[in-house]
C-alpha cells in the first residue's frame, strides 16, 4: 500500500543541500524529506548526480552546504560517537553488490555484526542466517559469491546491510546487470521487506518498471538547473508532470533531435 507522505513522520530530512566538486557546485539547495515507511526514489538523466547525491546522505561525502538529518539527528559534520550511532540508523547496499569474494555468504553478513556489537559467534551466525532466509537465501550460508547468481548477490547484499536491524536501507542501481525476471523479483523483494518489517528505501534507479512498481515517491534531478525539476508519484508525473522532459521520461519517449 502506498504510504501518505502527510501522514508519517520524516526519518530523512535534506535542508538546504548544495553539493559539488573543486569548489563547482552540482546540485544546489534540494529541500526534500523520505517518510517513515515510504521506498523513495532518486532519480534523473545521466551525470545528474543521483548517485552523489545518494552519497551524500550516508555521510560519505560532505556537502559544499546545507544538512542532512537521519532521525532528527544532524549526520553532516558529525563525529565520533554521535556519527556512529546516526550510521547504525541506516544500511547501503551498492551497485555491484561488493561482497567479499574470499568469504562466503554467512560471513560477508556477519561481518558488520562482528565489527559493531559484542554478540557471541552462536548468536551472530543467528542473525546471518535469519537475514538470509529474509531475502530468499537460505540454504546458501556457505556459498561463496562467485558460486551465485548476480541477482543472488544483490540479495546477499541487502541482508548484510540488514544485519545490524537499521530502519532504512540505501540502494544504489539495485537492478543494474539483472535480467527483466530478476530484477522484478528484487522488487518483490523490497516491497515484502518494507511491509513486513516497517523499512524506509531511498533507491536510485532509472528502471521504468522498478519505478512504477516500488515507489511511493520520487525526485527527479536535473544537471541544467541543478536541481529538482519534478516530484511525487510516479504515476502523477507520468500522466500530469509539467515540465517536459519528466513526460518524456516516464513515458520513454524520444527527443525531437534523437
Amino acid at each position: 500500500m502506498p504510504v501518505d507522505p502527510s501522514k508519517n513522520d520524516p526519518v530523512i530530512q535534506v535542508r538546504d543541500l548544495t553539493l559539488g566538486f573543486g569548489g563547482r557546485p552540482l546540485l544546489e539547495r534540494l529541500n526534500f524529506q523520505v517518510q517513515a515507511g515510504e521506498v523513495f526514489v532518486l532519480l534523473g538523466g545521466s551525470g545528474s548526480g543521483k548517485s552523489t547525491l545518494l552519497k551524500h546522505m550516508i555521510g560519505l561525502y560532505e556537502p559544499m552546504a546545507g544538512e542532512v538529518r537521519i532521525g532528527g539527528e544532524v549526520l553532516t559534520g558529525s563525529e565520533g560517537a554521535a556519527r556512529r550511532r546516526i550510521l547504525r540508523r541506516f544500511g547501503v547496499t551498492y551497485q555491484s553488490g561488493a561482497l567479499f569474494g574470499s568469504m562466503t555468504l554467512l560471513e560477508n553478513v556477519r561481518l558488520p555484526l562482528e565489527a559493531y556489537t559484542r554478540l557471541s559467534r552462536e548468536a551472530m551466525d543467528l542473525v546471518a542466517r535469519l537475514n538470509l532466509q529474509l531475502v530468499g537465501l537460505a540454504g546458501f550460508e556457505h556459498h561463496m559469491p562467485a558460486e551465485i547468481s548476480g541477482g543472488m548477490q544483490k540479495r546477499a547484499a541487502i541482508a548484510r546491510a540488514m544485519a545490524l536491524d537499521p530502519g532504512i536501507l540505501f540502494l544504489d542501481e539495485p537492478s543494474a546487470g539483472l535480467d527483466p525476471v530478476t530484477s522484478a523479483d528484487l522488487d518483490r523483494l523490497i516491497l515484502r521487506l518494507k511491509d513486513i518489517l516497517g523499512m524506509t528505501f531511498v533507491v536510485v534507479t532509472h528502471e521504468l518498471p522498478s519505478i512504477f512498481a516500488i515507489a511511493d515517491r520520487v525526485i527527479m534531478l536535473d544537471r541544467e538547473s541543478r536541481g529538482i525539476i519534478a516530484q511525487g508519484p510516479p504515476v502523477q508525473l507520468r500522466d500530469h508532470a509539467e515540465h517536459p522532459w519528466v513526460r518524456r521520461f516516464f513515458n520513454r519517449e524520444a527527443t525531437e533531435a534523437a
